[in-house]
């Protein structure tokens, strides 16, 4: 792997307050505790980007108390250098502090060609998370993802599949990703009959994205699965530096965004209405956004990017002012419900 950027770093020593001021949620069922905030590594760990910056936003999360890092094996791009990356800060870095991360991959999309790249097979789970641990230095895993429902693969095998690489130590935790409600039920039900529980469950959840509580909540919480929302600012949308117009170094003007454009158009005035109730109570739109997630008891974390150390901190500066009055409530619930 090549990396862009090789300035260097004094030996990293761990801030010994940081379990102080960090909310911990329960997973579920498990035993699992997760931080209220975790660090999704899908931007901004590529081989396109600043090594160096990745170091320091990856020190400054867990001297935060964020102890979730969570990974794909198409993470980058291009495809494997999120792990590649991450795995250099674990041998650089954090590998006297493996027993306090919990690290989670996925696999499910497009890796590698042929048809033995993609979907669900036992073949591809197995074969993407023998390379991702090699590309992460690391034994195991702490929970690994099927990445998305495959219609081509009988979801016995891929829970099979799971649940074989659990009883081999190569992960401790099962979990799913962008499961529907239906396609969850199914899966939870052959997990409990294979012994291995299905832990936690990453789907796209933010104010401007409400489908899961459509039915997903209800069943995650009824089943006592953990729930962990990813895409939790719209993939920045719900940010005030979209208010006015687009900044030229935004993500949304990166050659490899995935911003969605149109979605910022249509939901503008929704997103105006939000920045003054945030205002009003002493938080950015993005704070009061990750904030308003946590109000569920249902949500176990909220994933989160940062591109830098300063919206890292200003992200996790969300938790200090996280409760809502009912009035509030009602007036954001009001707001969202607004057709466009």
């Amino acid at each position: 792997m090549n990396i862009n950027d090789k300035a260097p770093f004094e030996t990293y020593v761990a801030d010994g307050q940081r379990y102080q001021e960090m909310q911990y949620r329960r997973c579920g069922n498990s035993g699992v505790q997760l931080p209220a905030l975790s660090l999704g590594l899908w931007h901004n760990f590529g081989q396109v980007d600043s090594f160096a910056n990745s170091r320091a936003v990856m020190r400054a999360a867990f001297d935060l108390g964020i102890t979730h890092f969570d990974l794909a094996n198409n993470y980058g791009p291009p495809y494997g250098s999120a792990e590649e990356t991450f795995g250099r800060l674990i041998e650089l870095d954090f590998k006297r502090y493996r027993d306090e991360l919990f690290v989670s991959t996925k696999a499910g999309y497009d890796m590698w060609p042929g048809p033995y790249g993609n979907g669900g097979s036992r073949k591809y789970l197995i074969s993407s998370l023998d390379q991702s641990l090699k590309r992460m230095n690391l034994d195991y895993v702490d929970v690994y993802y099927h990445h998305r429902p495959d219609p081509n693969t009988p979801i016995e095998e891929t829970a099979m599949a799971l649940d074989s690489l659990v009883r081999q130590g190569k992960a401790l935790y099962i979990g799913l990703s962008n499961y529907n409600t239906e396609q969850t039920r199914q899966a939870l039900e052959v997990f409990k009959q294979l012994g291995t529980p299905c832990t936690i469950q990453q789907s796209e959840y933010s104010m401007l994205n409400q489908t899961v509580e459509k039915g997903l909540l209800d069943l995650l919480g009824d089943k006592k699965v953990g729930m962990i929302a990813f895409s939790p600012l719209a993939q920045g949308a719900l940010t005030n530096k979209y208010l006015n117009e687009k900044p030229v170094d935004s993500r949304a003007n990166r050659e490899h965004s995935y911003f969605d454009h149109q979605l910022l158009k249509e939901q503008l005035p929704k997103i105006t209405a939000l920045a003054k109730i945030a205002a009003s109570r002493g938080q950015s739109l993005a704070q009061m956004s990750l904030a308003w997630l946590l109000n569920d008891i249902r949500v176990t974390s909220v994933l989160i990017g940062a591109s830098s150390v300063q919206q890292l901190s200003e992200n996790v500066a969300s938790l200090q002012h996280s409760q809502f009055s009912e009035e509030e409530l009602a007036t954001i619930r009001a707001i969202l419900a607004t057709k466009e």
